[in-house]
């Protein structure tokens, strides 16, 4: 028997109050299926994908994705899992490359 289940991190990417823009990290999201997951932060653009920091008003996040299978031979657990990155909201190519670079020096 197989099972997957989806765990995503990241960086939310947002207009800060005061003015200017800024990036903190993502709230932590869990589904069964990548679809749903991404579902999840995208409806988390309305501010409730940041993990507390605050917004004026969020433009999108790069999210790091796992993939967690899971297969059960002879009764014992084996997990593989994968990492893909995914960016969501309207993030121009620059606010991306912020984005990308800040998230592998984090």
């Amino acid at each position: 028997m197989e099972t997957q289940k989806f765990e995503s991190t990241g960086l939310v990417y947002g207009y800060l109050w005061g003015g200017g823009e800024g990036a903190y990290p993502a709230r932590k999201l869990e589904a069964n299926k990548k679809e749903d997951l991404l579902k999840l932060a995208n409806e988390g653009l309305d501010g409730s994908l940041d993990s507390g920091m605050g917004y004026e008003s969020l433009i999108g996040a790069i999210l790091e994705i796992k993939t967690i299978t899971t297969v059960h031979i002879k009764g014992k657990p084996f997990i593989n899992k994968e990492t893909d990155i995914e960016f969501i909201g309207e993030l121009t190519e620059k606010q991306q490359e912020f984005l990308f670079q800040t998230l592998m020096n984090y």
